[in-house]
């Protein structure tokens, strides 16, 4: 098999340059048909999470959640801040499986590839969990046992890693404890403010209001700004679960080949070059489900802006929401279409971002004569009411290790 795909290469890279499908990390996921079971708690893991964290322990609870159910709402309101120590017991049995699991999951294999689970990075019948919005908050791993500090304030859930329509025989008893954040990692909650000192129609008469294709043809329009150094900007969007995009062809067969099975693979299919200042994106980002991201993906490019404000790095970007395909009028060929309410997009970003706990403030900005109906380079059409979005970062955004 492997022969016969690599003798398809060309092929297949073709297609890719066309638009379609990226093939590169599929090839890389049909070559490594397992991979590494879910990192297992060693003996000093459980002595270490098994004493008790800094602060006053405030709540003790144990829930269950069967197999069957895909999340459970723990009924605990945590605290930025605040550390949760869970621990978990019980096992699952799935139907195709050959033996029964516990808290830290199946090893991922094969046939992950063909299953969307919350938590791809780790195997079917993990326990997992998430802390606010379950539309933007980020599942991390519970597993048998895990000492998290929370990164946003919200409302604490339980999950099971594992698709709708395949759910485990089964009961974990899970024991949650909560621990003020005195003498913790301390987390910021974004605060909403009217304005960002330096943020305003002088700097905005400087920054192009759109960015263009290779030709010069305008396009997506600018519709966020984030005020932090390089090393704070890429922090905040890999907490929130974004990521980074190759820049060509060659970097996703690198990137395939390297790869494992996980959400990645897919994300980082090539993203089109568009211009800012004359040159193409510093960055690009992604965030989606597996498969899905061939017709469907948040996406967004950055680039950094060629003066400071306030004697911080400014960073300005353009963000979309994939939603299908559509022909592109430049060439008739075949191109992603964008939804039409970009809005939507850049408040997506927002409350991803925020909810990292690395964003200090949050703005909106209404420019002088703002951009609310267009045409992308390809054609599409896009409406918005003309705000920006402001994010200023955490000053500690860059230096803290994530948890």
């Amino acid at each position: 098999m492997l022969q016969s795909l690599m003798k398809k290469m060309p092929l297949l890279l073709s297609l890719s340059l066309l638009g379609t499908v990226s093939p590169f990390p599929l090839f890389a996921q049909l070559v490594r048909e397992s991979t590494a079971p879910p990192q297992q708690i060693t003996p000093q893991d459980k002595n270490a999470a098994s004493q008790s964290p800094p602060g006053k322990k405030r709540i003790s609870q144990e829930v269950q959640i069967t197999g069957e159910e895909l999340w459970l709402d723990s009924g605990i309101d945590i605290q930025a801040g605040e550390h949760v120590l869970i621990n978990a017991t019980g096992k699952l049995r799935y139907a195709d499986a050959k033996d029964d699991n516990g808290p830290d999951g199946l090893p991922r294999g094969f046939k992950d590839l063909l299953r969307i689970l919350p938590f791809n990075d780790s195997g079917r019948g993990a326990l997992i969990g998430r802390i606010g919005d379950k539309d933007t908050a980020q599942p991390f791993l519970i597993g048998a046992l895990r000492d998290v500090v929370a990164p946003v304030s919200g409302r604490l859930s339980i999950g099971i890693n594992e698709a709708g329509d395949d759910t485990g025989a089964g009961t974990y008893v899970v024991r949650i404890e909560v621990y003020t954040r005195e003498g913790g990692n301390n987390r910021v909650v974004a605060k909403q403010v009217n304005s960002v000192p330096g943020i305003d129609k002088n700097l905005f008469a400087k920054i192009p209001r759109r960015v263009s294709d290779k030709d010069g043809n305008p396009g997506d329009m600018v519709n966020f700004l984030i005020l932090g150094s390089e090393a704070a900007m890429q922090r905040v969007f890999t907490t929130a679960g974004w990521v980074k995009v190759d820049a060509d062809v060659r970097g996703t067969v690198l990137h395939g080949i390297l790869g494992s099975l996980s959400k990645e693979s897919y994300l980082t299919m090539p993203m089109s070059q568009l211009y800012l200042f004359g040159r193409p994106q510093d960055y690009g980002w992604a965030h989606a489900e597996p498969i899905s991201v061939v017709r469907s993906r948040n996406h967004l490019r950055i680039w950094k802006a060629p003066e400071q404000v306030k004697g911080e790095t400014l960073w300005i970007g353009a963000a979309t929401h994939d939603i299908g395909f559509e022909r592109d009028e430049r060439n008739n060929g075949i191109t992603h279409k964008i939804d039409p309410d970009v809005d939507l997009e850049r408040d997506y970003v927002e409350k991803t971002l925020t909810s990292t706990g690395l964003v200090a403030e949050a703005s909106h900005f209404l420019p002088e004569n703002p951009l609310k109906e267009a045409k992308t380079a390809t054609g599409g059409t896009f409406h918005s009411n003309g705000q920006v979005l402001i994010l200023k970062l955490d000053q500690s955004a860059a230096d803290s290790s994530p948890n």
